[in-house]
């Protein structure tokens, strides 16, 4: 066997000549480090001089981002939604084949967590920043600037949730999954790390220890830093607008000019600090305290707006008509790419935004959820993580979304005027609460939940991106932890400087795309291993290995 077919290596590899080979990966472990050196010294240094070129050249590098923008856009959009439209057709069609049985672990393993544990932490990583964010948002922008239509009427109002729901959705988990699956099948199955170069070892063989492997650990480290940044900058927005809401801060919030304002700055500093704190004092006291602080705050605030709104009512017949109206045309959504209009801006500040973000934190959350679901069969895995998070965010959406619809279409409060298209979005969450009871308290909650999310975001964003960069060990240094904290505040500080909001856009789309490229081989690879499952219909199917060695 050797690295010219690494097929049928794999076809005879169990789980200790995988961590055997695992040492084949160059990792130094002087000076209390742990970490494979190209990986993070190369990924580190690109992003030290992105770091000195954005702060010293902030107006250049603004220029620079809006053409690179501009360009994918224009000649890669249609790679980013055929892509996103296959990873949702491969998953389904991966729930109806055969190894929809194969379980991730050992044939006769019992799930780590139960469905009621899994299932909260599945809806923890969905809920986060961007959905705060543009949870109020996103609805009246497309109500007041539709991509198709007359604005501000009923059918408006309803393409705009449509929309809305359309980019939270389906294709989102469906690029989780597609990585999570991957990991959680080649880790917990097959006994390799869990690393983004192992759902490459069917096609590539050992080389995944060599160059070929420390390549694409590095793009997953670009993609993850760049879209958890991408967040943290859409996150300290709002707690800027939360605490002027308050009165605790007095300043005026432009998302198309956030670089002007020095308050965001001195947030990003304080709660990355925070966020530094939280690394240090652990991951038992760190993340998963404010994990459940997350959950609590956000489900309380949740069903504040869900009952104290205009029309509980109203809220729910949405829900159902929202998701019929999504299923109705997602097959027309999913595909659509403003081929025929001469002005493709809506899409590239939209669909391929969302797209490129969802890519982005693909090995963040990957990472994340292939640890929780050991023991699951493919098929639960996918069941669990792609309809149970959606339909909760779903929910989510409507409450916030319609809520804000409904004030603006029945009760005469001009929302549209507040919330456009360049200015003051991360103030839109705040106009709705204003007009609830209780305003200042929940426009408090709120932004602790957002200033919350923006600390477990760096904490856990800091750790899955050090599991990378040391080869896949769990355990990573501290110090290097905190490294790749302070990065992430840092890149938002920048991305801020250099253009706002747009360039937070720019940072997600461009960083998205070498990412793209490695999904969709995490697919082949995914396919090649399952392949090699030997099937009995009447039990579980079993990897050829192990029957070998229950057979001696």
């Amino acid at each position: 066997m050797t690295d010219a077919d690494p097929h049928v290596e794999w076809m005879h590899m169990d789980g200790d000549q995988s961590r055997r080979t695992e040492e084949r990966q160059r990792i130094y472990t002087g000076f209390g480090l742990h970490l494979n050196p190209f990986v993070f010294f190369v990924s580190a240094g690109l992003i030290l001089l992105f770091l000195f070129f954005g702060f010293s050249y902030p107006d250049a590098a603004g220029r620079i981002a809006g053409q690179v923008q501009d360009f994918l856009a224009t000649y890669v959009g249609w790679f980013y939604i055929l892509s996103v439209g296959f990873f949702l057709m491969f998953v389904i069609w991966l729930f109806f084949t055969p190894y929809g049985h194969v379980r991730l672990g050992k044939n006769d393993e019992k799930p780590e967590f139960s469905y009621f544990s899994w299932f909260a932490m599945l809806f923890s990583a969905g809920m986060g920043i961007g959905l705060i964010f543009y949870g109020v948002a996103e609805p009246v922008i497309h109500y007041s600037h539709p991509p198709n239509g007359d604005a501000m009427t009923v059918a408006a109002a309803r393409q705009a949730m449509r929309i809305t729901f359309f980019h939270w959705g389906l294709h989102a988990w469906a690029i989780y999954i597609v990585l999570g699956l991957s990991l959680a099948y080649f880790a917990h199955r097959r006994g390799m790390s869990l690393s983004i170069r192992s759902a490459f070892y069917p096609l590539l063989g050992n080389r995944i220890y060599g160059l070929p492997g420390d390549i694409i650990d590095t793009f997953a480290v670009f993609g993850t830093l760049f879209g958890i940044a991408t967040s943290l900058g859409l996150g300290v927005q709002q707690i800027n607008a939360g605490l002027e809401y308050t009165g605790l801060l007095h300043s005026t919030v432009d998302a198309a000019h956030a670089g002007e304002n020095p308050n965001l700055y001195y947030l990003i500093a304080g709660i990355t600090f925070v966020a530094t704190l939280s690394v240090v004092s652990g991951l038992e006291r760190g993340i998963v305290w404010l994990s459940n602080l997350n959950i609590a705050l956000g489900t309380a605030l949740l069903l504040f707006v869900f009952f104290a709104g205009p029309d509980t009512l109203h809220l729910l017949r949405s829900f159902v008509q929202n998701t019929g109206d999504y299923l109705q045309s997602l097959i027309t959504l999913t595909f659509w790419n403003a081929a025929y209009k001469q002005d493709a801006s809506w899409q590239k500040n939209w669909t391929l935004f969302y797209w490129a973000w969802w890519i982005s934190w693909a090995p963040f959350v990957g990472i994340f959820v292939a640890r929780i679901s050991r023991g699951r069969t493919i098929r639960e895995f996918i069941l669990g993580v792609l309809l149970v998070p959606t339909l909760l965010t779903f929910f989510w959406l409507t409450v916030f979304g319609n809520t804000a619809l409904y004030m603006d279409l029945r009760e005469g409060i001009d929302l549209t005027s507040i919330v456009s298209e360049t200015t003051r979005i991360p103030e839109a969450l705040y106009v709705v609460l204003e007009h609830m009871p209780l305003s200042t308290v929940t426009s408090l909650v709120a932004t602790i939940v957002i200033a919350s999310y923006f600390v477990t975001s760096s904490d856990s964003g800091s750790l899955v991106i050090d599991i990378i960069t040391a080869g896949g060990h769990q355990d990573p240094p501290l110090a290097q932890r905190l490294f790749w904290a302070l990065m992430e505040g840092a890149v938002a500080a920048v991305l801020l400087f250099a253009g706002g909001l747009s360039a937070l856009q720019t940072a997600a789309i461009t960083t998205a795309l070498p990412m793209t490229i490695v999904l969709i081989f995490v697919c082949w690879g995914l396919v090649r291993a399952l392949r090699d499952e030997k099937f009995d219909y009447r039990h579980h199917p079993r990897p050829r290995d192990l029957d070998a060695d229950e057979k001696q």
